[in-house]
């Protein structure tokens, strides 16, 4: 069966079975990609230490936070579009394409104003380094872009190919930097460049194999207008989000030093690890509850919430064991003060399976801006609490800031899901999201 013909049947999303099976390919896909960065992380603290480490981490994040911040949340409003009711309109496909080139161009052009700022969180990079950083601006954004339209089209293989792809091709890269005599920063710096660039290739290529750029009409302002207010809601709330994920880091190297951040990154990455099953549940309900509407939508969000926070839920204490033995033995004695800020960021992660499928019901039927809401609170609660924590205790009090507010943002995503749940199976008919509104 080919590629296209694989999407097709993809898009039924009437059938349980068909989702746990995406479920399970996307937490495998998923899954590895977080053991390449693990493998990456590992070699980049052995190889360069906790200072280089703390750079990596962030020039991981920063660049994919340009490009989307500057679209005004393409990926995700092209994964809604792209699995709604305007699939079929010949001018949403070449209208995308468009956001996308726009949105890399102007997103390098700022990491580029903006690169002796940014030195100032980047003390270990050179500013000619820094500048030559925002090559990756353009290449994460045109991934996590045809990432998007693969995950809409319910070209779910595809988007797996590129979730690998992704983070596999910085290794061979750093690898042939290592070869060729670059050390420290530069080798990373080098390896994220090259390795993004054939990630981006990948992603591009896997559209066109599956027919993305078939059919286009002209692309359309109307459109365009409607696909930038949907991302700008709904790329609010990753946005925020990130700012719960990651705004730990920021704070923290600059008050405690990059030595410090690095080792926050490496407690935080392993506390990640609860996330991976409910990142896949929201990967494939995302576009499945868009294609099914509001009414059938809440019928399955019912069922599955507390399914999932009873899933992440039963993995905190084996994950939290594993903790004590694992970071030490892996990274190093040095690494040993990671442990009690990967086992604090596991409570608040413990009943992460509910944010994950609430956050695909509220994107799924439209109102992003409700998931916003809730991903602001919590935001609210990590910068209050950064702030007091951090200075006095540290790596410590940056992961009590952060489980605090995965927390308070859960159970708040939980409520907004049940109560327009509720509402939605009070009205008569059943009509599929084909709108932003």
């Amino acid at each position: 069966m080919t590629d296209t013909a694989d999407a097709a049947n993809l898009m039924e999303p009437a059938r349980p079975a068909l989702g746990r099976r995406q479920a399970v390919q996307n937490l495998v896909a998923h899954g590895s990609a977080l053991l390449i960065v693990f493998v990456a992380t590992l070699l980049v603290a052995r190889l360069a230490g906790p200072a280089v480490l703390g750079a990596y981490a962030m020039l991981r994040v920063l660049p994919w936070l340009t490009g989307v911040v500057v679209s005004s949340g393409l990926p995700m409003a092209s994964a809604y579009f792209l699995a709604a009711g305007t699939r079929d309109d010949p001018r949403l496909r070449p209208t995308l394409a468009l956001l996308a080139a726009l949105g890399s161009g102007i997103g390098a052009l700022l990491w580029l104003a903006a690169t002796p700022l940014l030195q100032r969180f980047f003390v270990v990079v050179p500013l000619w380094l820094l500048a030559l950083a925002s090559i990756t601006v353009i290449t994460r954004l045109l991934t996590v872009w045809g990432k998007a339209c693969c995950q809409g089209a319910a070209d779910i293989r595809g988007a797996n190919l590129v979730i690998v792809m992704e983070e596999l091709m910085f290794l061979p890269w750093y690898a042939v930097a290592l070869a060729a005599g670059l050390r420290g920063v530069t080798a990373v710096i080098a390896g994220l460049v090259c390795g993004g660039t054939c990630a981006a290739l990948t992603a591009l290529g896997r559209l066109l194999r599956t027919g993305f750029a078939h059919g286009w009409g002209r692309p359309s302002v109307k459109i365009a207008r409607r696909v930038v207010h949907y991302g700008a809601r709904g790329q609010l709330g990753d946005l925020l989000f990130l700012v719960n994920m990651r705004l730990d880091f920021v704070i923290l190297g600059a008050l405690a030093g990059p030595a410090v951040l690095g080792m926050y990154a490496v407690a935080s990455k392993f506390a990640e690890l609860i996330r991976l099953p409910a990142v896949a549940v929201r990967y494939v309900l995302y576009p499945r509850f868009a294609r099914q509407g509001p009414r059938s939508a809440s019928r399955d969000v019912r069922r599955l919430l507390p399914r999932a926070a009873a899933m992440t839920a039963l993995l905190t204490p084996v994950l939290g064991g594993a903790s004590v033995i694992a970071l030490p033995l892996l990274f190093g004695p040095a690494f040993q003060a990671a442990v009690l800020p990967a086992c604090i960021l596991l409570i608040g992660l413990a009943a992460w399976g509910a944010a994950a499928v609430s956050t695909a019901f509220l994107c799924g039927i439209g109102r992003p801006g409700v998931n916003s809401w809730a991903m602001g609170i919590g935001v609210a609660v990590t910068v209050s609490l950064d702030v007091l924590l951090i200075p006095r205790h540290g790596a410590v009090g940056a992961a009590v800031a952060s489980s605090a507010a995965y927390l308070v943002t859960t159970v708040l995503l939980s409520a907004f899901t049940v109560r327009l749940a509720a509402r939605a199976l009070r009205t008569p008919v059943d009509d599929p999201a084909t709108d932003s509104s």
